[in-house]
């Protein structure tokens, strides 16, 4: 028992915490969690809670289900919703997933981007990141094709409709609370739109952030009566939903992305960083934009890239650098747009990490920043311009990653092809759907 462990159970105690939340997910990004009394804490932080891994998508075989949990304790943070009962009051930790023999689970998906943390350390980097989270607030309907935004707002407008201003200041007061720093949060473009921006932290504890994040708005949502979707794009005709990233290495406590001496403060491992990214932007995309319905998103979106580009203060580009306090050192990063909402961020984060440090340790050569509206532009313009576009369907993300052997190596062997297989079925699931659309052009005929 460490000082994690023992600051943990005095504060079960202390509190009278009834319940212990423990957190982790699937290889999809689902939440998954048991719930633990607090007479078993003290076992469970010595030999973990055992589970059937055949049971979770994509984990184990029948043939080696035995699966254990190991809450880390330093993601300790009591429930706010249950402060008006106390009989309920609840705590949460997130797992590592091990083997019986105390190995580190291959298809445990925080495991995997801790992978990257450590590639990154041994380089000397630490990376941080602070997402910008949308998201669509929606009146109660039982017919998911009735969908109707909470109000009529717009881009950073004080709707009128109470649900939305008052639905972020609970939301942003229930994440403060469960020690998540949030930076804004505002109304998006389209109406029922909403944004809330989190204040960077190393990228395994915004991870653990994004998941904790998706339950605390679903909760505050139900609460309020209303419903929140983190879909890439529930509505043919309003912008879609992404969770544009920022990202930045330090070196100790130097920001290894500045250089006060060139003209956007970039400095050449800034630069690495950004080529890796769209040298490697195609084969990653199934897992930063995993559902079919990702791609309508990126096709048809407003603000939502569709070329592997990079700008200084191109919101149609790929990967942005943002000239907010240009000369600021702990302010330099760069914005990667592409990523959804409803991204597994643990999978998401470490395929991002990966390519960037790749581009670093191979010294990849960055080309001249897009200055022109990408989105405007033709294919053939495009072509012309050596821009390369992004997958425009899960069918071509798909036949990017799977012959990829960067993911596979990143994701590891048995991930790589359970989500390939995986969203395969998706895919074919999807193709074989006969749309309202098909009905109204070809029924006549």
């Amino acid at each position: 028992m460490n000082s994690q462990h023992e600051f943990v159970l005095r504060t079960v105690e202390e509190r009278d915490i009834r319940f212990i939340r423990l957190w982790f997910t699937d290889i999809m990004g689902a939440l998954k969690s048991v719930v633990m009394s607090p007479s078993e804490l003290e076992s469970a932080f010595e030999e973990g809670i055992g589970f059937d891994g055949s049971s979770v998508e994509g984990f184990s075989r029948i043939s080696e289900s035995d699966t254990i949990a190991l809450p880390d304790p330093s993601t300790f943070q009591i429930l706010p919703f249950d402060d008006n009962e106390p009989d309920l009051q609840t705590a949460r930790m997130f797992c590592d997933i091990a083997q019986p023999d105390g190995q580190p689970s291959v298809v445990d998906p925080r495991h995997i981007l801790r992978r990257q943390v450590t590639e990154a350390a041994n380089d000397g980097f630490t990376c941080m990141a602070s997402p910008e989270i949308e998201f669509y607030l929606l009146e109660h309907s039982k017919e998911l094709t009735d969908l109707v935004p909470t109000d009529n707002g717009g881009y950073f407008d004080q709707a009128t409709h109470d649900t939305a201003p008052l639905f972020r200041r609970r939301a942003m007061l229930a994440l403060e609370s469960l020690g998540i720093a949030t930076e804004f949060s505002h109304h998006e473009t389209a109406p029922g739109q909403q944004e809330i921006d989190l204040r960077h932290a190393d990228v395994l504890t915004m991870a653990d952030n994004i998941m904790t994040f998706r339950r605390v708005i679903k909760q505050v949502a139900t609460d309020s009566n209303v419903r929140a979707t983190f879909m890439p794009k529930p509505f043919e005709d309003l912008p879609g939903s992404g969770m544009h990233t920022h990202f930045s290495l330090f070196e100790g406590q130097s920001n290894a992305f500045h250089d006060p001496d060139d003209e956007f403060s970039l400095s050449r491992t800034a630069k690495q960083f950004i080529a890796g990214i769209l040298e490697h932007s195609t084969e990653m995309s199934p897992i930063i934009n995993q559902w079919p319905n990702s791609y309508k998103r990126l096709m048809f979106g407003n603000e939502a890239p569709g070329s592997a580009t990079w700008g200084v203060q191109n919101r149609s580009a790929l990967v942005r650098v943002p000239t907010y306090r240009l000369t600021k050192e702990e302010s330099r990063r760069v914005e990667i747009r592409s990523i959804d909402a409803s991204m597994n961020p643990y999978l998401g984060y470490a395929v991002i990490l990966a390519a960037g440090l790749r581009g670093i340790r191979e010294g990849y050569e960055l080309d001249e920043p897009a200055e022109d509206d990408v989105h405007q532009l033709t294919h053939r313009e495009r072509r012309a311009m050596g821009y390369k576009d992004l997958p425009s369907s899960m069918d071509q993300a798909l036949r990017e990653f799977e012959k990829s052997e960067f993911m596979a190596e990143v994701l590891g062997e048995h991930v790589f092809e359970f989500f390939l297989r995986a969203k395969w079925e998706e895919w074919r699931d999807y193709q074989r759907q006969i749309t309202t659309v098909e009905l109204r052009n070809n029924l006549n005929f």
